[in-house]
């Protein structure tokens, strides 16, 4: 059955990204640019990290809880998964225990060698296929959807790794980048639908796999190129080979990546994720302006997009918050009165700039709408006379089921109140979100020309890419307990 999470997150008011993957082939260093690469992917997941590596006999691994600095920031632990190939993972937990056997990358022993996995996303029919798996024999180790796709490799038929890849990945429905080495080669591969990113960069005569651009940067490797939807690549001493296993399909890339996952200072779909996020600003003040003497971001994420809105409304920008960042989880949990101060010891008013003004809150969602309230009493505090939101995405009415920890719709502020019910338990004067459209357009598409791109925005629109099996499972609460941590 499901178990208590070590983390409270129902003061969490954030939608969390589930994990960054990383893979190198091709540099005596492998496993060390790989650790530099998860630090640049922290961001995507901060409960645990792991690297499998090959050496060119056979395969290491380090696995544990916490940070990548703090499981990879000793050398002798690097010495031990030395080798010129290696992938790697940063994880976020979302539902069930936070535990050893679930840190990724998995790895398993087929008869033409050893083969180890990461992945980024999530199988929406993870939980029907384990069932079937299980009834066939197959011993699972860890809860984790990921684990599927090996059983689904092992219990496949095909001359060669690939082509059991290939095969299992032809049964699994949902979202997924995944990064795999075996033997002489690390394998990159993103679903039909492109949900999840994943690039691909090049580093001397080194090839790179990262979720984001950032970790090439961290590096100094250089940019190749986005994998495209449903592409695999194969990275080994005969260069990068391209496969297209799957049927084309219309790209669906999370829109949530440019609103708040993705590190600002990344490129997605050749776009700079914090341009994009400036021009969502300037749409939102295009749409939903009001008078006001100050715009004030909510830090960190509302930044970029209040920076776009102040440009557009030629409204002084002001750090009206202070965010201290050397606060964690663990230092908020003890007491039921310190987990009650949690925003207070992450955030401050800057009196200076609040004081006597009318205030336009930027921020770049709302989920449960409990960080929001305390945010705003916060900014009335320090003395201000209006209190206005204003959000850089559509409310957050459905649950996404592609990798992203997402509350139940009913935990969901947008799912209980419309918008004038969201500004009341808010405590604000006016609230307003981006239109969808108008977060398209700040894409540069227009969302009513349907031969245009089009983004996964599931979330905000309950318009689902993919078939969702095992949600609409009528066991599924029985099931769940196959199933109790999918990442």
């Amino acid at each position: 059955m499901l178990t208590t999470n070590p983390f409270d997150r129902t003061d969490d008011d954030k939608l969390h990204e589930e994990c960054g993957v990383f893979g190198v082939f091709g540099h005596k260093d492998a496993a060390s640019l790989t650790a530099l690469g998860l630090h640049a992917l922290q961001h995507r997941g901060q409960e645990a990290a792991g690297i499998v590596s090959y050496d060119g006999k056979q395969f290491h691994s380090h696995k544990d809880m916490g940070h990548v600095g703090d499981i990879f920031g000793k050398p002798t632990i690097m010495e031990k998964i030395a080798g010129q190939a290696a992938i790697g993972h940063t994880r976020y937990a979302t539902t069930g225990d936070t535990i050893l056997r679930n840190v990724q990358p998995l790895f398993a022993d087929f008869a033409s060698g050893g083969f180890a996995l990461a992945h980024n996303g999530n199988l929406t029919n993870a939980i029907n296929l384990r069932r079937a798996l299980v009834q066939r024999g197959s011993l699972f180790q860890s809860t984790s959807d990921t684990e599927t796709i090996i059983h689904l490799m092992a219990t496949t038929t095909g001359d060669s790794v690939i082509e059991r890849l290939i095969a299992a990945l032809h049964q699994v429905e949902g979202a997924y980048s995944l990064v795999a080495v075996f033997k002489d080669a690390v394998i990159g591969v993103r679903d039909p639908l492109g949900v999840r990113p994943l690039v691909l960069g090049k580093l001397g005569d080194a090839h790179i796999l990262a979720s984001e651009t950032c970790a090439l940067d961290i590096i100094g490797a250089d940019l190749v190129r986005e994998l495209d939807a449903g592409e695999m690549v194969v990275l080994s001493s005969e260069g990068v080979k391209t496969l297209k296993p799957f049927a084309v399909k219309e790209r669906r890339f999370c829109i949530f990546e440019y609103i708040y996952f993705a590190r600002p200072d990344s490129i997605m779909e050749n776009r700079s994720v914090y341009d994009a996020r400036k021009r969502i600003g300037a749409e939102l003040a295009r749409e939903s302006h009001v008078p006001a003497d100050v715009v004030v971001p909510v830090p960190d994420s509302g930044v970029p997009a209040a920076l776009g809105y102040a440009e557009h409304s030629e409204i002084p920008f002001q750090f009206g918050i202070i965010r201290n960042h050397y606060v964690g989880r663990t230092f908020i949990e003890p007491t039921d009165q310190i987990r009650h101060l949690g925003v207070k010891l992450k955030h401050n008013a800057n009196r200076a700039h609040l004081e006597g003004r009318r205030v336009i809150l930027v921020d770049d969602s709302i989920v449960r709408g409990t960080t929001s309230t305390k945010i705003v009493e916060m900014v009335r505090s320090a003395g201000a006379t209006e209190v206005h939101m204003r959000v850089a995405a559509p409310p957050t009415r459905h649950s996404c089921f592609y990798g992203v920890d997402t509350p139940e719709r009913d935990e969901l502020l947008a799912g209980r109140f419309d918008e004038k019910g969201m500004a009341d338990f808010i405590g604000v004067d006016s609230l307003a979100f981006i239109s969808i459209d108008g977060l398209y357009r700040a894409m540069g598409y227009d969302a009513r020309d349907m031969k245009k791109p089009q983004f996964c925005d599931a979330c905000f629109t309950g318009d689902y890419p993919t078939r969702l099996t095992d949600q609409d499972s009528s066991d599924r609460t029985s099931q769940l307990s196959l199933l109790d941590d999918g990442r």
